[in-house]
C-alpha cells in the first residue's frame, strides 16, 4: 500500500500556480457575467485565492488580461516549427493565425464578452492595442518574418489590422471548423500580398511580395 501511494505521488500532477488559476478563473467569471461586472473579488473567489495572493501575481484585471495573452503567446510560438516548412512566408502566417485561433477557442464565450465589454472603453481599447501590437510581432517572427526595423513595424501594423478582422468574423462564426474566419483571414492576406506586389513593382528590383 505504501508503494501506491508513493507511485501516485510521483505521478500526480502539480497544482496549477496561482497565476494560472487567476487567469482561469477570470475567463470563467467573464464567460458567466462579463468582464465589466466583473470583479477583483470575484476572480480571486472563482481561483480559491485570497485578495492577498491574487493582487501578488496580478494588481489589476488589466493585468490579468495581459497574462492571458502571454500564456496564449507562448502555447502559439512553442507550436512545432517543422509543420511550416516548405511553405511561403504568407502561407505560414497564414497557419501562425489559425493556431492562434485554435489556442483561443476553449475561451471564446469569454472573449466574446470582454471585446463586447470593452467597446467605447479609450484605456482599455488602448492597453488592448500594446498587447495586441506585441502580441502580432511575435507572430511575424514564429512565421520567420521580421517585425524589426521601420518595415517590421509596418508588418505589425498591417498585421493588427488584418487579425482585428479575423478575430470580428471568427466571434461571429458558429461553426466548428472556423470557415469564415479562416476566408477572412486568408482573403485579406492575399489582399495585402497583392498591394505590397503591386507597391513593390514601382521600384527597380521587387522583393517577395508576400514577405
Amino acid at each position: 500500500m505504501a508503494a501506491k501511494r508513493a507511485a501516485k505521488k510521483k505521478t500526480a500532477r502539480p497544482a496549477p500556480a496561482p497565476c494560472d488559476r487567476a487567469i482561469d478563473a477570470a475567463m470563467a467569471v467573464a464567460s458567466q457575467i462579463g468582464w465589466r461586472e466583473a470583479t477583483l473579488s470575484d476572480i480571486a473567489e472563482q481561483a480559491g485565492l485570497s485578495l492577498a495572493e491574487l493582487y501578488a501575481v496580478f494588481p489589476s484585471k488589466a493585468h490579468i488580461l495581459g497574462g492571458f495573452t502571454r500564456r496564449v503567446d507562448q502555447a502559439v510560438l512553442a507550436g512545432d516549427p517543422g509543420d511550416l516548412e516548405g511553405e511561403s512566408p504568407r502561407d505560414r502566417l497564414f497557419d501562425v493565425l489559425m493556431r492562434r485561433l485554435d489556442v483561443l477557442e476553449p475561451y471564446k464565450p469569454a472573449l466574446a464578452n470582454i471585446v463586447r465589454d470593452g467597446a467605447g472603453d479609450p484605456v482599455a481599447a488602448l492597453r488592448a492595442g500594446c498587447r495586441v501590437a506585441g502580441s502580432m510581432a511575435w507572430m511575424l517572427e514564429a512565421a520567420g518574418i521580421s517585425s524589426a526595423g521601420l518595415k517590421g513595424r509596418l508588418r505589425v501594423k498591417g498585421l493588427i489590422a488584418i487579425w482585428a478582422l479575423t478575430v470580428r468574423a471568427w466571434l461571429a462564426d458558429d461553426s466548428t471548423d472556423k470557415a469564415h474566419a479562416m476566408a477572412v483571414l486568408d482573403r485579406n492576406l492575399s489582399r495585402a500580398d497583392s498591394l505590397i506586389a503591386r507597391c513593390q513593382g514601382r521600384g527597380s528590383r521587387p522583393e517577395p511580395a508576400a514577405a
